[in-house]
């Protein structure tokens, strides 16, 4: 049985994760935009560690936070030259984006209303962290090892394209 802390908790977390997801794609200034986006990962990431996926939490902080938010900031700094009054938010597809919000809203409430959660206290599983390592290291470690060959034969091919000819 959960503890009441640990509802009010999870509510808390959605509830900054939808505000800060809102905060994203409505803020003009775009370095505002992507610590939106990083406040938004981290509340998602607490919304893991409420769920006892602390593995898929972490997970979330290092990959999207730590290098995903932190290559945008880096892109925005370096490469953009804009002032408040450069950018130009207009968007003109606002009518069919509050149609499909509202047709999500309703399959989420149909889903929500017609699916019993019945899961038993055996599904939630105590120290899962170290069931993936240990899943990673002994029975999938040959894709495991494949996809580390295969990202190092990207990062190679990454320096090759962008290294300078000296033709």
């Amino acid at each position: 049985m959960e503890g009441i802390g640990q509802i009010i908790t999870f509510y808390i977390l959605a509830g900054i994760a939808v505000i800060s997801a809102i905060l994203v794609i409505s803020l003009r200034n775009l370095v505002h935009c992507v610590i939106s986006l990083a406040l938004m990962m981290l509340a998602i990431a607490g919304l893991y560690i409420t769920l006892f996926a602390e593995f898929i939490a972490m997970v979330q902080i290092l990959i999207y936070i730590g290098a995903v938010v932190v290559l945008f900031l880096f892109l925005i700094m370096l490469t953009l030259r804009l002032t408040d009054k450069d950018i130009k938010q207009t968007n003109e597809q606002k009518g069919i984006s509050f149609i499909l919000a509202g047709l999500l809203l309703f399959l989420l409430v149909t889903v929500l209303n017609r699916t019993s959660w019945n899961i038993s206290p055996e599904a939630v599983v105590e120290n899962t962290t170290s069931k993936i390592g240990n899943l990673l290291l002994t029975t999938y470690v040959f894709p495991f090892e494949l996809i580390s060959v295969v990202l190092l034969a990207c990062l190679i091919g990454a320096i090759v394209i962008a290294r300078k000819d000296k033709d």
